[in-house]
């Protein structure tokens, strides 16, 4: 198949190799905002909260790439603050994708969810948190 306006065959061969893209790390801790309301549209009232925790461990795996998503008590008590039809518009989540200590793990990366407090989501983006580590003395 020959598609109007690309190389021919003999330049394709002779074009570099794409470089790989640089792992990520994977000790990582990053700030999102995720919209329940969006993911909980026309569901039933007494399966909102469930759903809405459901539906974070679900964004996490998906962004962090992990299978094991542990979601703090702090942040089930946030969803479950209002009762289980009223559960908040948005929430604002800290990822942290940390490695697994436990040897008999399946997999060596696992990510854990928290709350974060916020006053307002008007203008907040995804943003990388840097852990402040101690300093020696």
């Amino acid at each position: 198949v020959f598609l109007a306006g690309c190389c021919t065959a003999s330049e394709m061969a002779n074009r570099p190799a794409r470089e790989e893209k640089a792992k990520a790390p994977d000790v990582i801790t990053r700030d999102f905002t995720i919209n329940l309301h969006k993911r909980l549209h026309r569901q039933t009232f007494k399966k909102k909260a469930p759903r809405a925790i459901r539906e974070i461990r679900k964004f996490a795996t998906e962004v962090m790439g992990t299978s094991d998503v542990r979601i703090e008590a702090s942040l089930n008590k946030a969803v479950w603050r209002k009762g289980v039809r009223n559960v908040p518009y948005r929430v604002r989540v800290r990822l942290a994708r940390k490695r697994n200590d436990d040897e008999e793990a399946k997999e060596k990366l696992y990510t854990l969810v928290s709350a974060v407090d916020v006053d307002t989501f008007k203008g907040l983006t995804t943003t990388e948190v840097r852990e402040v580590k101690p300093a020696d003395e």
